[in-house]
């Protein structure tokens, strides 16, 4: 069951759900909560190696994932990144969530921005259930037009759904959970042995 706007209040004044910095309660709407783009993002340099192989030993696919990103670029809040058709750039929310044990978030697009080509993820919408940190975005144009992407402007909307029941492993207690905590535009980091 998802939760309404009444309800994504409640669960915020209770500290069930935590959104920092959170400013007012007009940024909920319906059954999201509206969240703007962060200042941090990562590029592919694809030049440096031909293809990356998903299926490496984990140094070498480690050495790969290295060797096509690029460090970090911080944007001052003027400063634009511009976003080509068919590019993706990893981007980062400027609000940290966290969500309790019993809740599982999911990450939407907004309307306006996708009828322009703007994917804000590409499949990982899903923000597991005890998820702390900011949300990594991944950020492809599809369009045909470049798109000039803003701090702070709104990005994306996160909704919440109530589980039947609080999960046994939530992300936190997950020994394989790669992103605990995150906080930037942090690249992938492939695990070929995840268990619990």
């Amino acid at each position: 069951m998802r939760l309404s706007d009444k309800d994504i209040k409640k669960a915020i004044q209770q500290g069930l759900i935590s959104i920092t910095p959170y400013e007012d309660l007009e940024r909920i709407q319906g059954v999201a909560v509206d969240l703007h783009l962060g200042h941090e993002f990562r590029v592919f340099s694809g030049h440096k190696i031909g293809y990356v192989d998903l299926a490496a030993p984990a140094d070498i696919l480690k050495k790969m994932l290295d060797d096509v990103m690029q460090p970090a670029i911080q944007l001052d809040p003027h400063e634009r990144f511009m976003l080509h058709p068919g590019e993706l750039v990893l981007a980062v929310t400027h609000e940290s969530i966290s969500i309790p044990n019993t809740l599982v978030g999911w990450l939407d697009g907004r309307s306006s921005l996708a009828r322009l080509g703007l994917m804000v993820h590409v499949t990982s919408h899903r923000i597991d259930p005890g998820w702390q940190g900011q949300i990594v975005l991944e950020c492809f144009n599809s369009g045909k037009l470049p798109l000039a992407l803003a701090p702070m402007m709104k990005i994306c909307a996160i909704n919440f759904e109530q589980l039947t029941s609080a999960v046994e492993h939530s992300y936190l207690d997950r020994r394989d959970a790669k992103y605990k905590n995150q906080q930037g535009a942090v690249a992938s980091k492939i695990n070929h042995d995840q268990q619990y």
